[in-house]
């Protein structure tokens, strides 16, 4: 495999990220996930952590160097993901479960599958456009597939960020599966949450990336996207990867496998604080002792639904 990758989180006007980004790759594939913790519920950044943690953590057992079934991989990993985060909220008596959206994909000989629940999209850009993106879970979508509201009533529509599935929660979760979708040399795919979507139409994110340097040109997208976003702007996490067939000329961000042992696992998790707070907020609102409980919690959880 040869890919360029990138990925970023912001917490852009909120003072606390509860989004979650992180990809893993062996020699002979690669997982990215994206998870949204859902900033109206409990512990919203405790929930994208356990989806986004307990996806990479199956991801470094069973990529031997590829995945049997990248597909019941997907479901199996969301589910039991929705299961980590139902037993947190049990196991802390809280009054509502903690909820995320979440998309993950995977891409192993040279064919991408992809699962989303939620509004977290997945964007397949090809030569310059949008080849695919996913269907948001939303009430907003219902009403745009049911032609009640056009795209532009969308944009500002009340609803907008009213989602009918996610993991966590007491209702089972909804997974969108993709098709297998062979790539090409130079097909881009963004996963990001709606804090980036939400001001950045495909067509602009395809118009940015392009040909371009991933480590310059999404900074420069989140950046639009944060500006549109305004005084209230969510917070904005993205993955990009351009699948390649030869080396990129910058070798700081593109990646070659082949070298790699059958048994080796790379995993990138992105870089927030401690539950998604700065760290220096973090520090303000939790000592030592409780942010170090906090992570013990999260592990047990998943290794609890991680075990063969």
């Amino acid at each position: 495999m040869k890919f360029t990758i990138y990925q970023e989180s912001r917490p852009g006007k909120r003072p606390n990220n509860e989004d979650r980004i992180a990809y893993s790759y062996s020699r002979d594939a690669l997982l990215m996930v994206v998870a949204d913790g859902m900033g109206g519920h409990h512990h919203g950044e405790v929930a994208a952590q356990l989806a986004v943690q307990y996806l990479m953590d199956v991801f470094q057992r069973e990529a031997k160097p590829a995945i049997a079934d990248p597909f019941l991989f997907l479901q199996r990993g969301f589910n039991n993901a929705h299961e980590a985060i139902i037993d947190y909220s049990v196991a802390h008596a809280l009054s509502d479960s903690p909820r995320t959206t979440c998309v993950a994909c995977i891409i192993q000989d040279n064919i991408a599958y992809w699962a989303h629940a939620g509004d977290s999209r997945l964007y397949h850009l090809r030569r310059g456009r949008v080849a695919s993106v996913t269907r948001d879970h939303s009430r907003v979508q219902q009403l745009l597939d049911d032609g009640l509201i056009n795209a532009a009533q969308a944009a500002t529509h009340p609803d907008r960020n009213k989602i009918y599935t996610c993991l966590g929660g007491f209702d089972a979760p909804e997974i969108e599966f993709s098709r297998k979708t062979p790539m090409e040399a130079g097909d881009l795919l963004v996963l990001c949450t709606d804090g980036v979507w939400g001001g950045i139409s495909g067509e602009t994110m395809a118009a940015l990336l392009g040909d371009a340097n991933l480590m310059q040109a999404v900074p420069v997208l989140l950046n639009m996207a944060e500006q549109r976003g305004g005084p209230h702007c969510d917070n904005l996490s993205l993955v990009a990867v351009r699948w390649e067939d030869s080396y990129s000329e910058d070798p700081s961000s593109s990646v070659q496998t082949q070298a790699m042992a059958r048994d080796e696992v790379n995993t990138q998790m992105g870089q927030v604080g401690p539950l998604g707070r700065s760290q220096q907020a973090a520090k303000a609102d939790l000592s030592d002792d409780e942010i170090e409980r906090a992570i013990a919690e999260i592990r047990a959880a998943i290794d609890k639904y991680s075990k063969p």
